[in-house]
């Protein structure tokens, strides 16, 4: 009766595998092996065995270390002969155990089970014409450790050992143990989940900032904290003009009717030639006058005169270059002094320095 029972339960326990086959890796896993068998304390002598064992198995994982087994195994058979007898004694029967599994790298795993087996223990006798059969039901403890290797996440190929313990008949004619060697093939049923892929984070928007207000955002603005005032270019920095503005830096006199500088004014035109070497981007403008002595027309070519004379100077003495000096007469237009007295026409005999200068300075909103 105990026999049926185990039976049944091995069966029943099957049925849900058929229906495992879902998405993704199941718990539930079945298989088959075989091997050789060696049973100890009978056949030692004056027999042999019957080496060849089987087994298939049902099993459940209850976390990726740790499951149950149950199977059918057959461990084949032995004879041998004693006292004029000769026997031949085979063991097979259900088995119902826990396993536990150490993965390794590469695939490769380790692992071991312990359990009990409900066996029968067949033996037929012969004695000359004389035969007879009998066969016992018991239990017998079993354990064993394994090597495997997964070819894929469902199909793995183990090499086991099992050891079994007390697999006696009821009439002590049969007292052995037995070692196993074998090959298990088994198959776990589902599909592996994949990984899940990365979730992508939509960007959060930011709001642009201009923080110095001068219509350049900050991401692009390489000049931050410019006035508000201030005109900017595409990258936030000021934008600049040059501007100019004419500068009156002094006038030298000359005597009546004269063009030639007098040496006491040299002093003057090498100052205005340091100032110039001083301000590269700077220009001067030269301006000839004259009193309001004799005709207008020769007035106009003798403050021509005057000027050309000290920008000659400038130029040849001092080596301001010729395009930053500019000589133009006036004539008797642009009195200082007006009247006719002899000092109003000392003042008017003279040359005007007027430098244009050049300032960079911010263009304003």
């Amino acid at each position: 009766m105990m026999k049926n029972t185990l039976k049944v339960v091995l069966l029943t326990s099957m049925l849900p595998l058929a229906a495992s086959a879902s998405q993704e890796l199941t718990p539930w896993y079945v298989g088959a092996g075989m091997g050789v068998n060696n049973y100890e304390h009978i056949a030692t002598q004056n027999g042999d065995d019957n080496s060849y064992a089987w087994d298939i198995f049902a099993g459940y994982m209850f976390n990726d270390y740790f499951g149950a087994e149950i199977g059918y195994r057959d461990l084949g058979s032995a004879d041998w002969t004693t006292s004029g007898i000769s026997n031949d004694a085979d063991v097979k029967g259900t088995t119902l155990g826990l396993v536990g599994l150490w993965p390794l790298a590469n695939r490769w795993s380790l692992s071991a089970e312990a359990g009990a087996m409900y066996y029968t223990l067949e033996n037929s006798q012969r004695a000359g014409a004389l035969s007879s059969s009998y066969s016992t039901d018991d239990f017998a403890p079993y354990f064993g450790a394994g090597v495997g290797y997964n070819f894929t996440d469902n199909l793995k190929l183990q090499a086991k050992y099992r050891r079994y313990e007390n697999l006696d008949d009821e009439y002590n004619i049969v007292q052995a143990d037995s070692n196993y060697w074998g090959l298990e093939l088994s198959y776990r049923f589902g599909t592996p989940v994949a990984a899940a892929a990365p979730v992508a984070v939509a960007p959060v928007a930011v709001a642009p900032v201009d923080s110095d207000n001068d219509g350049v955002y900050d991401d692009k603005d390489q000049c931050p904290a410019t006035p508000i005032t201030h005109k900017v270019d595409s990258v936030g920095c000021t934008i600049y003009e040059n501007v100019k503005n004419k500068e009156d830096v002094g006038s030298i006199q000359f005597a009546n009717d004269s063009a030639v500088v007098k040496n006491v004014y040299y002093k003057d035109i090498e100052r205005l030639a340091n100032y110039l070497n001083k301000n590269p981007e700077f220009t001067v403008e030269i301006a000839g006058h004259a009193s309001n002595v004799g005709t207008p027309e020769y007035n106009m070519v003798l403050s021509d005169k005057r000027a050309d004379a000290v920008a000659n100077i400038l130029v040849e003495k001092y080596g301001i270059s010729r395009s930053r000096v500019s000589s133009n007469g006036y004539g008797v237009n642009q009195p200082i002094v007006a009247g006719d007295s002899k000092e109003a026409h000392a003042a008017n005999r003279r040359i005007e320095a007027i430098v244009t200068t050049t300032t960079k300075q911010p263009v304003l909103k």
